[in-house]
């Protein structure tokens, strides 16, 4: 998908691939959805020089990070890539739904004042695999809600690269036409 095409979705938001020229709106969608986050009262999850840079330039080079716009301002970020997650390989006080292929939702981050971000993401995410997986932190309230609004089911707990914990999830669409998911 090139930066011209764009997916469209309801309510006149659409999806596009960012590209690399891209990244300083990224970035700043990013820094947009942490102080979200902390006025959520979700001041750990991501620190302030989380994500760096550096991963989101290569989100972009791999194809992996799109932008959601909604009557063609730019109001959301996220990665959505294919599976296997290194993090994901094992869960603890429960377990996936399954093990076949799934693609993750990762570095989700929107401006103040937009909502149903999650849902328009999921539902363009779902168009391209019947299984999703997600991890937010424990004082992500407003994730989780969303999470088990779209049919996602708390799995576990899995453990990022240093360790801390994170609340995972997945969704399993049996029919990715409908929204008929387990």
């Amino acid at each position: 998908m090139t930066k011209e095409s764009a997916v469209k979705l309801p309510a006149g938001r659409t999806v596009r691939r960012a590209v690399k020229d891209d990244l300083p709106l990224v970035m700043r969608l990013i820094q947009q959805g942490r102080a979200k986050m902390i006025a959520a009262g979700n001041p750990h999850q991501w620190p302030p020089a989380y994500p760096p840079v550096e991963k989101i330039a290569e989100d972009i080079a791999r194809g992996s990070s799109y932008l959601l716009y909604e009557d063609g301002l730019p109001v959301a970020t996220f990665a959505f890539l294919p599976g296997p997650d290194p993090t994901y390989s094992h869960i603890e006080g429960g377990s996936w739904l399954d093990d076949r292929p799934y693609h993750v939702i990762h570095r989700v981050a929107s401006v103040e004042g937009v909502h149903g971000v999650m849902a328009d993401i999921v539902s363009y995410c779902s168009a391209f695999t019947s299984s999703i997986r997600v991890d937010t932190h424990a004082d992500n309230r407003p994730m989780q809600a969303a999470l088990s609004r779209l049919g996602f089911v708390y799995c576990g707990v899995i453990r990022l690269e240093n360790g801390d914990g994170r609340r995972a999830y997945q969704r399993i669409c049996v029919q990715m036409e409908k929204s008929c998911c387990v």
